[in-house]
């Protein structure tokens, strides 16, 4: 009785218990109930087993200290180890241990705070993505993150405009543009703000005169309080004005792919995955080409083509004009003295979006993997269709944290796919539109405001030293552009680059254009201006997991 309820304990502990440098790993597999006795299991039957005179297990005093031991082991992995658990819900563990029937691809966590399309009730007016049709790839649509980026390429930069810079006391740095449609017979405004950038335009009627910058940034926000404009004279303005405004748009993404095996629940198991099936393999063909990574050139999304550090292989895609690569745990470095794999959880755990592909029917947990980055899973289940209706079909679910918005396309009823094209078409753009609707959740909304913040302050410096610079202004220094005129790196096309580059930026501003920082005695500082030698780090600390250092991407 009691040793049952030790069992039912272990199966309950929210990850798998790992004792650090002692190494020993306590593990649970579902398919036969059966586990490997962990050094926690001997040490509990040396306590309970009863002790004979002649034959004693242990002394009383040696059972006192081996107990202290395991408590201090225990302290002092508590921390690490509670925040990387996660616990099933309690109905649901008679039901997998012994796994039979038909369970969900994907099971709630139990604190909650995830959704998941299709619902378990499969009750369909509940769903965050109700279908109301079935496999439609024509209804198959990419999300436009950032629908208004290239208005100033698209009407400014081919017309005569002009430019015009303000610092506003309670909105910050403005930066407006202007072009006249003559043939229209109106104006085109801009008005780039920290928040956001607004759009109009005004027909020329409206107006007795030609209208002022500051009339027609008030026309475009009430808030506008600067006195006057300063006028943009640097002739490379477009370029740099460009580059703010499409910070955000980018052809280039990078998802992970976890392979779950039957009977596999927590994050070391699912991580610890080398050998990869034939069908593995197979649903990997429907997502792309298995590349080699050393000297590839396309989109890389952080990982080593030349010295071969993470991996030889990789799979990519190109997509409606987009590179994809996919960070596949199977292909990553595998480290045999490490259960969490941190050689493959620093890249699929600095994803925003990942897919799961499940061979059996081990449902996965939507916060099983620990990440700050991870909002979204699309999981994949391999499914024998009845023997009449023959060949192989591919279930479907999705599960995202409650603050990311619904996205499509939608999930069909039932939510089955046996045609693989199709099915590629659906995957591809759902991962896409995924990574996109992930980006309004509250956690990356805040920093990309702050990276907006930060680019529109060096955008703003910029300019202003640069005109300046144009009409002759002997108290400013010529300084070598800044990142933000040069062109997109080799791995760039990421948020978190974004993010990056606006520090970089920010830094170079500060030290190259002789823009005075708020904190003084920095001013003294050498320019940078080797890229290479910039750090990478900077501004991502905030949002990193202890378990998966960020990498340049």
């Amino acid at each position: 009785m009691e040793r049952e309820k030790r069992n039912d304990t272990s199966f309950s502990r929210k990850r798998s218990f790992t004792f650090g440098a002692y190494g020993g790993v306590d593990r649970f597999t579902c398919g036969d109930e059966t586990r490997p006795e962990s050094v926690e299991d001997n040490i509990l039957e040396a306590l309970d087993s009863p002790t004979t005179s002649s034959k004693p297990f242990l002394s009383s005093a040696n059972n006192q200290r081996d107990a202290e031991l395991f408590e201090i082991i225990v302290k002092l992995q508590g921390s690490r180890i509670d925040e990387q658990r996660c616990e099933f819900p309690l109905p649901l563990k008679s039901q997998l241990l012994n796994i039979g029937g038909d369970l969900p691809l994907i099971l709630p966590s139990k604190l909650g705070g995830y959704w998941i399309d299709p619902p378990l009730e499969k009750l369909r007016d509940v769903s965050p993505t109700s279908c109301h049709h079935g496999l439609d790839p024509e209804s198959y649509d990419i999300m436009e993150r950032d629908g208004e980026a290239k208005i100033y390429h698209e009407f400014f930069r081919s017309r005569y405009h002009h430019s015009f810079i303000a610092v506003d006391s309670s909105l910050g740095p403005l930066v407006l543009s202007v072009c006249l449609e003559e043939e229209e017979n109106k104006l085109r405004v801009i008005l780039r703000m920290k928040e956001c950038s607004l759009h109009g335009t005004f027909s020329l009627s409206l107006f007795t005169n030609m209208p002022s910058a500051v009339e027609l940034a008030k026309r475009l926000c009430d808030k506008v309080t600067v006195p006057k404009f300063d006028v943009v004279s640097y002739l490379k303005a477009p370029v740099l004005i460009t580059a703010f405004d499409e910070h955000r748009v980018s052809s280039n993404f990078k998802f992970g792919v976890l392979y779950q095996k039957e009977g596999q629940f927590t994050e070391e198991d699912i991580l610890s995955n080398n050998e990869e099936s034939e069908k593995f393999r197979d649903f990997l063909s429907i997502l792309g080409d298995t590349i080699q990574l050393q000297g590839f050139t396309g989109f890389r999304g952080g990982l080593d083509v030349c010295h071969g550090q993470t991996g030889n292989e990789a799979v990519f895609t190109s997509f409606n004009g987009r590179e994809i690569i996919f960070h596949v745990a199977t292909k990553l470095p595998y480290t045999e003295a490490d259960p969490q794999q941190l050689q493959r959880k620093r890249h699929i755990g600095n994803d925003i979006v990942a897919l799961v592909y499940q061979e059996g029917q081990t449902p996965f947990l939507c916060d099983v993997v620990k990440s700050h980055f991870l909002h979204c899973f699309v999981v994949v289940r391999r499914v024998q269709r009845e023997q009449e209706a023959g060949g192989v079909a591919y279930q479907v679910s999705v599960t995202a944290r409650e603050d990311v918005p619904p996205f499509g396309p939608v999930i069909p009823d039932p939510p089955l796919f046996t045609d693989r094209l199709q099915l590629r078409e659906f995957l591809l753009t759902k991962l896409i539109n995924a990574e996109i609707s992930c980006y309004k959740a509250e956690q990356f909304n805040r920093l990309e405001l702050r990276t907006r913040s930060s680019l529109l302050e060096s955008l703003h410096n910029e300019l202003f030293t640069r005109s300046r610079c144009m009409m002759g202004d002997p108290t400013v220094a010529v300084a070598p552009p800044s990142e933000s005129t040069r062109g997109p790196s080799e791995g760039s096309g990421g948020f978190i680059e974004n993010f990056k580059r606006a520090i970089r930026v920010r830094s170079h501003s500060f030290e190259t254009l002789g823009v005075p920082r708020k904190n003084a005695g920095n001013s003294s500082q050498k320019p940078k201006v080797d890229k290479d030698a910039e750090s990478d780090s900077s501004g991502t600390t905030e949002l990193k997991d202890q378990a998966s250092p960020q990498e340049e991407i």
